[in-house]
């Protein structure tokens, strides 16, 4: 069994509030979790409006599935309207 864990710093320029920030990250993370199959979260700051912090884990029998999966989510990061990546921290286990 191979694991991904990838810790997602964002910035959203354009939010002028929470409900700005719920929108922008509610919609990434379903398109997460309906494309790539994995589980995702909030992780920090829940109070800042143009500041957030996802975890996206992927589990797979193939390292090779889990790289293709964990690039797929940076894909969707990259596309995202609104988020700006600011850092991306890759665990694998």
């Amino acid at each position: 069994m191979f694991v991904g864990i990838v810790r997602i710093e964002l910035h959203l320029p354009a939010s002028t509030s929470l409900k700005d920030k719920r929108s922008v990250l509610r919609s990434l993370k379903e398109r997460i979790r309906e494309r790539v199959k994995a589980s995702v979260a909030e992780v920090d700051h829940q109070d800042l409006w143009q500041r957030a912090a996802i975890g996206v884990a992927v589990v797979s029998g193939e390292s090779r599935q889990v790289d293709e999966r964990l690039q797929a989510v940076r894909s969707l990061v990259h596309s995202t309207h609104g988020a700006v990546l600011i850092d991306w921290q890759e665990q694998r286990a």
